[in-house]
């Protein structure tokens, strides 16, 4: 009896609390909301009724219909930047997850100047994209000059540059993400798959892989969306360099989708409606592959 009374004066004093919060909810809502739809929200509209029209600035706008989705799409640069990016989307994805995974595993085994080694993989990614580019640009170039080259003379260099780049800054923090779902996994588990004689790649591939499924299901979201928005270093370190005529267009052949969208809208003044075109089309690529990367992987998630 004294515990439901217990339970139900709790109750009261919860209601109680919440009641006057509930009452001026809207108080505490409304200057979010609206830095939301200032921010965001009107933004967005106005990009995606922008990429239907022709203009130099907003106001002078005028209505064209499909036609800057139909440049786009007819665009050498911007379907060469499409298939690049989806290369470096790629393989950027499994080898920072891969080399990510690998680090954070050899971390948690209890060796000695784990959290000093962790420090170390991290602090890449506290550099900035540029800062990141035009330091690489010039390790590169140092290197490549020995052979009588350099790195935007090359496509495949500038390519394997940015891997080489994006890879260095982003496995410490995946690796992070990585040691939290390790950690998770309890210790009696792992206990009992070796006494009932799992050897140790069974009790990686069985045991701890399928838990530090929620893990590689963020590291993985995260890797893509970053490899398919990366913008500054590509700036940076390539420009998109070097530079051939295709189909008799000025083609870049390290660019990704983000600076050719940039590109497109700087060096163009009449094609200012077809780069947002493509930042409509940049925008449902993005979402509509996170979503369904989120979907399979979660999937296969373990239910703890």
């Amino acid at each position: 009896m004294q515990k439901k009374r217990r339970v139900d004066s709790a109750h009261v004093s919860s209601q109680l609390i919440r009641r006057p919060i509930q009452k001026c909810f809207a108080i505490f809502l409304l200057p979010t909301f609206i830095c939301f739809c200032i921010g965001f929200l009107w933004p967005f509209i106005q990009g995606i009724y922008l990429s239907f029209c022709n203009f130099n600035i907003p106001k002078d706008a005028k209505w064209v219909g499909l036609s800057n989705y139909a440049k786009a799409f007819k665009d050498a640069s911007f379907v060469h930047a499409f298939w690049n990016t989806a290369a470096f989307a790629v393989i950027s994805i499994v080898l920072i997850n891969v080399l990510a995974f690998a680090i954070a595993y050899a971390l948690t085994q209890k060796m000695r100047g784990s959290n000093i080694f962790r420090t170390v993989f991290f602090m890449p990614n506290l550099i900035g994209g540029v800062v990141l580019g035009y330091i690489w640009s010039m390790i590169f170039d140092a290197i490549l000059k020995r052979y009588g080259t350099y790195l935007t003379a090359n496509a495949t260099y500038g390519f394997w540059g940015l891997v080489i780049l994006v890879a260095w800054q982003q496995i410490g923090y995946m690796m992070i993400i990585y040691i939290a779902g390790l950690q998770s996994i309890s210790d009696e588990m792992i206990e009992a798959a070796r006494i009932d004689g799992a050897s140790g790649s069974q009790v990686l591939f069985r045991v701890v892989i399928p838990n530090v499924m929620p893990s590689i299901t963020i590291c993985t979201f995260l890797t893509l969306t970053n490899s398919f928005k990366m913008f500054d270093q590509n700036m940076a370190l390539t420009g998109g360099m070097p530079s051939v005529m295709m189909n008799g267009a000025k083609v870049n052949m390290t660019e990704l989708l983000a600076l050719n969208i940039y590109s497109t809208y700087n060096i163009n003044k009449n094609w200012h409606g077809v780069a947002q075109a493509k930042a409509v089309l940049f925008f449902i690529l993005v979402a509509a592959l996170a979503i369904g990367q989120l979907v399979a992987t979660r999937s296969k998630e373990v239910q703890q």
